[in-house]
């Protein structure tokens, strides 16, 4: 269980109070230091307090139930509300199944793009963070075969403005290098293996430098990812999901943090997924979530 006392920021749990109570007696934690709050200036130091909404069917560890699936947008709705009401200055996320959210009949594709829905934001950029690492993706939650047809020259100039942006605000970087991949291996081989590099992705990049930002590319991805590269760099814009993530989990999975740029509200989350078969077992690791709780704290931190 998360310990305020092990972070800067006073902490707000979005959850059904039964559910925690559960689990934390599976755990064998007698007595919780839960505290349910009334309204959200109820908060009380030295406790786990929690900003309450209810399951609608009792919830069996590893098992799934669309019956809750109305509950995670649910408790979304009520943090993005809290910071709205400026009670909370950002929103940590933890895994979801959209699968079981979407067999309880809502059009869910994940947290990033209802993010971007719920706050009207124009535009928004998943990036994931490790300590040695920072990639962003061009597109998130795609079929490969629609990944080519969702890049075009605006959205590359936005989602690369949005990233130099939120580098200087989000991460206090002052002068963000931006390093691009192209779509096609090889990054197209001068239009014989695709031309999105040519047509679609160089041009943005010219764009984009025109405006003042520090950006290279595009380069192959198998290019791109190698140490002398990376150290003349600050974040990696891949264009799809499995082009860059890969990588990142590899070199530093548990200890990364997803990341919404592009938000008027800081949003982090887990590098992970839901792992059902390991929930109520005490055996999930917290690195990556105790990682994404103390960055949104210091993204907070700088407005």
């Amino acid at each position: 269980m998360l310990n305020q006392k092990d972070f800067a920021a006073d902490l707000i749990l979005v959850a059904d109070p039964d559910l925690l109570y559960q689990r934390a007696g599976l755990l064998g934690i007698e007595n919780p230091p839960i505290h349910v709050m009334d309204h959200p200036r109820d908060f009380k130091s030295n406790a786990l307090n929690v900003s309450p909404v209810r399951l609608a069917t009792p919830s069996i560890p590893g098992q799934l139930d669309p019956a809750n699936g109305a509950y995670v947008l649910d408790c979304l709705e009520t943090a993005v509300q809290l910071c709205e009401s400026d009670h909370c200055q950002g929103i940590v996320t933890g895994p979801v199944h959209k699968a079981n959210v979407n067999d309880a009949g809502f059009n869910f594709t994940g947290h990033t793009e209802w993010l971007a829905d719920r706050t009207g934001s124009d535009r928004v950029v998943m990036l994931l963070a490790s300590s040695q690492l920072k990639v962003a993706l061009a597109t998130t939650h795609l079929p490969l075969r629609a990944v080519a047809d969702a890049i075009n020259r605006p959205h590359l100039v936005h989602t690369l403005k949005i990233i130099e942006a939120d580098m200087r605000r989000r991460f206090g970087i002052a002068e963000p290098r931006i390093l691009v991949c192209g779509l096609n291996p090889h990054a197209g081989e001068d239009g014989h293996l695709g031309h999105e590099e040519i047509e679609t992705i160089i041009p943005a990049i010219s764009e984009a430098q025109e405006s003042g930002l520090q950006v290279i590319g595009p380069l192959p991805a198998d290019t791109a990812f190698t140490p002398g590269v990376l150290a003349d760099c600050d974040v990696v814009l891949a264009m799809y999901h499995d082009q860059g993530l890969p990588v990142l989990k590899y070199q530093g999975f548990g200890d990364a943090v997803n990341i919404t740029l592009g938000l008027n509200i800081p949003r982090t989350s887990v590098d992970h997924g839901t792992a059902l078969d390991l929930a109520g077992t005490g055996q999930a690791e917290a690195g990556s979530l105790i990682r994404a709780v103390e960055l949104a704290a210091t993204m907070a931190s700088r407005g």
